[in-house]
């Protein structure tokens, strides 16, 4: 898959002044045609944990019924009828763990992100997804299909650069062989709801289709965990034969090896840059924008770092100085950058179009408490930031 040259905001609809999928979320749609953006990701759209992580979904399948702007909105038996009809590998199981009003609820949330997305389109502005590797410990998706899922160890991270630590997530491992036993059918069907929903998806944890991290359940950190294998081409090669081409980004952050650079290049699939990590380090250094390649989606930060602002603000003085960055707005410095960049896909995330500072900050690996609860005040993107905006991305386009 190539990306075209283009540019997007992150904002997750959770952040909207409301929360929901209400008058705001079409407002911010027009914000973003004016600004220039081709692109508005979000982060996963299924029904979050009991710590809103939209990362431990319910399920693999379902929206959030928390997104609706409409609660209470009419259902017909005949909409109900058409959605089982359509999602019978699915919708049984939701239904039978999220209990009465499942189902009119995902008829609710199907009406009100289509128009959503409908609505945006009309004005160039696509969706770009995200999609968990793992799922909630206590979901639908554990409940309905016990057997595709391992026991005796939890999903988390070695220790890295945002954790020293490492990251125990704690979401159920999957029994490889029982999903290769049965085709593939649950990846397949999960992502052929995905490109129902939206028209690209950055892949969360991209490595662990290689390898991943295996933490023994009782441990307490992810510091003692183990690399165990998973399918890699095998699955992917599934999902092409049923899907086709996959519109799909590879997070490929973090403890990469050399067979999950090989696996992304032979899918032919963008991986990920992030130019908060872009100065120091080596020659070498990928984030560096003079390593950037073409077909790749260059980020100011991500939902799981600080904002601009503030990681320039927690900088030493020599710090600051080193990147080169305009004092006054650091956080317009590392859009610029982002813009000219040659990587085809621009993300920034609405916090660092604001230059909002760490208290703005979406998420903090390793941590469960406070976060996923930002949001964006009424009015907060003015018609002054969409004309800069769209500047950049012009600049950017013309580099």
């Amino acid at each position: 898959m190539k990306l075209d040259r283009s540019a997007g905001v992150l904002l997750h609809p959770t952040s909207l002044p409301n929360g929901v999928l209400d008058e705001e979320a079409y407002r911010f749609v027009d914000w973003l045609a004016a600004a220039g953006q081709s692109w508005w990701q979000v982060l996963p759209l299924g029904p979050p944990d009991e710590f809103d992580s939209p990362y431990r979904a319910r399920s693999a399948f379902a929206g959030s019924p928390g997104l609706l702007a409409k609660p209470k909105a009419p259902v017909s038996n005949e909409e109900i009828e058409d959605l089982v009809a359509r999602h019978a590998f699915w919708i049984g199981g939701w239904a039978r763990f999220a209990g009465r009003g499942a189902l009119e609820n995902e008829v609710r949330f199907q009406r009100e992100w289509q128009a959503l997305r409908a609505y945006g389109a009309e004005r160039g502005v696509r969706v770009m997804g995200d999609v968990p590797i793992y799922v909630a410990d206590v979901g639908a998706d554990v409940q309905t299909w016990p057997e595709l899922f391992a026991g005796g160890e939890v999903a988390g991270a070695p220790p890295d650069a945002l954790s020293a630590s490492g990251q125990l997530w704690g979401n159920p491992l999957y029994d490889w062989p029982a999903h290769r036993a049965s085709g593939y059918r649950w990846w397949i069907e999960r992502f052929r709801r995905v490109f129902e929903l939206v028209d690209l998806a950055r892949i969360d944890h991209f490595r662990g289709f290689v390898s991943y991290w295996a933490v023994p359940e009782k441990h307490k950190t992810a510091k003692r965990g183990r690399w165990r294998r998973a399918p890699g081409q095998e699955l992917f090669a599934a999902l092409q034969h049923d899907l086709g081409d996959l519109q799909l980004v590879a997070e490929d952050l973090g403890v990469i090896t050399p067979p999950v650079y090989a696996l992304r290049d032979t899918l032919g699939l963008p991986g990920m840059v992030v130019l908060l990590w872009a100065f120091g380090g080596s020659r070498d250094n990928p984030h560096a924008p003079r390593n950037h390649r073409s077909n790749q989606v260059v980020y100011t930060t991500t939902h799981d770092t600080d904002t601009a602002a503030g990681w320039y603000a927690s900088l030493s003085k020599r710090g600051r100085t080193a990147t080169g960055l305009d004092p006054s707005e650091p956080h317009w410095g590392l859009i610029e950058l982002a813009m000219q960049s040659r990587a085809a896909l621009a993300v920034v995330p609405a916090q660092d179009v604001l230059g909002l500072g760490s208290e703005a900050r979406m998420n903090r690996p390793g941590e469960a408490d406070g976060n996923w609860s930002w949001r964006l005040k009424r009015g907060q993107l003015t018609d002054e930031l969409a004309a800069r905006m769209r500047e950049a991305a012009a600049s950017g386009m013309r580099a």
